[in-house]
């Protein structure tokens, strides 16, 4: 199931959103002007939670102080597949929130939930030295933001089951509820892998909860 875009119209250009999808994409092809160095940048920037928990820098070297690199993995990825698969889903539901909150708030609340999203991934894995990358967890807290305020919208979503393709457009409400329970699972059963890399779950529910949250509190502010 892969959401490719909805059905609830925006008032105003989503300037920030564009913004984002346009530095994280700069980002990544600064990146890959690296070459064979991509994996060191990676390293060097990335989120490792153990450089966090134990205040050191592991080579190579990375920006000092070392927590910088709790923003700077925000806008960095893996690969050409990561950048898209993330920019898409924010195309598609960050351009809503922000039209809700406002360009001031709706960078407040993206930036906060990546924050929470990766002291999510350190509180439960802080002794991983496997970098992590990517705007998935702020993100995440986008996703749990626009569950909150269009839930009923409707998402036109390819599903595939073997030769089986089809466009249907699904509530907002049963596509996000399938992508963070789809996450607590796989969190959970990463729980008993001692070691490795692949996706970062326990931040993306993070981000998905801190924006939760937060949407009910720009609420109050905003009716």
């Amino acid at each position: 199931m892969f959401p490719i875009w909805d059905d609830v119209p925006t008032k105003k250009f989503p300037l920030i959103t564009v913004a984002l999808i346009t530095l994280n994409t700069i980002i990544y092809f600064y990146q890959a002007s690296f070459g064979e160095r991509f994996t060191e940048l990676i390293y060097s920037l990335g989120l490792l939670p153990f450089e966090i928990t134990h205040y050191t820098d592991i080579f190579p070297p990375g920006p000092s102080p070392i927590y910088l690199t709790i923003f700077t993995s925000m806008f960095m990825h893996g690969s050409v597949i990561h950048l898209l698969g993330n920019m898409l889903f924010l195309w598609i539901f960050g351009n809503n929130v922000e039209d809700y909150l406002g360009r001031r708030n709706f960078i407040i609340f993206y930036i906060f939930c990546g924050i929470i999203a990766a002291f999510t991934q350190i509180i439960l894995n802080p002794d991983s030295t496997v970098p992590m990358v990517g705007a998935s967890g702020a993100i995440a807290g986008v996703l749990g933001g626009y569950l909150l305020l269009y839930p009923r919208a409707r998402v036109t979503t390819v599903i595939i089951f073997g030769f089986f393709i089809r466009l249907v457009r699904i509530p907002a409400v049963v596509v996000l509820s399938f992508w963070i329970i789809y996450q607590f699972l796989y969190g959970i059963s990463s729980l008993a892998v001692s070691a490795g890399g692949g996706v970062a779950w326990f931040a993306h529910i993070g981000g998905f909860i801190c924006g939760v949250i937060l949407i009910k509190l720009f609420k109050r502010f905003i009716g």
